[in-house]
């Protein structure tokens, strides 16, 4: 990538910035469920929450539109390339980088850490690709975990409102541990094979397979959070009596 295109992204990245704080101060604007109003410590998580639910419904859709319009990129993960990629790389940074600042200017960094260091990964991880304009097609399957992330989100938006509809849960209950497999396990599993048997771990290589080995423990350690909590609940340990409402990923 040449300098000029380099400047280009980011522009682009700033721009991204600038989209999710506006639609920030959308989301303070929304009426919030009286489960939310009357629990001041929720009232930051809820309106995180629904920008992170609007990133995950337009970066899941365009990773997906992405792969679906030009299908040979699979063929060429390292080198691969395509303008809709590379837009939907840099617009996904500009929210790692907006949620990163929105947790820490509203102190909240303590209770949510795990994800500062994800989006530390995701967004140095993503610049490099960015700047050498390789690995671009590894990110856009890495972005399909946003079409998991729909549910999961939804999820956590109805145990914090306390929408009285057990069976609306149960259905997305089922449907979020689906999506969780097919548009989160199944990729990692599969790009970590991949960096693990076809790239050379030196330079950015070894840099972009570190941080899929360290992303590979955090998925686990979430996906066993998340069969505890809706399907082994007599497994849980610690959750009882504890204050989460600063949390910004919900297990309880």
């Amino acid at each position: 990538m040449g300098p000029g295109w380099r400047a280009a992204s980011a522009a682009l990245v700033g721009g991204s910035v600038a989209i999710f704080a506006a639609l920030r101060r959308l989301a303070l604007a929304l009426p919030q469920p009286a489960a939310v109003r009357s629990r001041p410590g929720r009232v930051w998580r809820w309106r995180n929450l629904l920008v992170s639910f609007a990133h995950s419904v337009l970066a899941g859709l365009w990773a997906l539109f992405s792969l679906w319009h030009s299908p040979e990129l699979l063929s060429d993960i390292q080198d691969g390339y395509s303008v809709s990629g590379h837009l939907l790389v840099c617009f996904s940074s500009g929210y790692f980088i907006h949620d990163t600042l929105d947790i820490i200017f509203n102190h909240q960094s303590r209770s949510s850490w795990e994800y500062l260091v994800h989006h530390a990964m995701a967004t140095s991880a993503f610049v490099s690709l960015i700047i050498t304009g390789r690995f671009l097609v590894a990110a856009v399957l890495l972005l399909l975990v946003e079409v998991s992330n729909i549910f999961l989100t939804v999820r956590m938006l109805l145990k914090m409102s306390n929408v009285p509809s057990p069976a609306l849960y149960e259905a997305n209950k089922y449907i979020n541990l689906l999506m969780y497999f097919a548009f989160r396990l199944a990729p990692q599993a599969y790009l970590t094979w991949y960096f693990l048997r076809y790239v050379e771990v030196q330079g950015q290589g070894a840099f972009l397979t570190a941080n899929l080995l360290l992303l590979d423990a955090m998925i686990l350690m979430y996906f066993s959070r998340l069969l505890r909590s809706d399907f082994f609940p007599s497994l849980r340990k610690g959750s009882a009596g504890r204050d989460v409402d600063g949390e910004k990923f919900l297990i309880d």
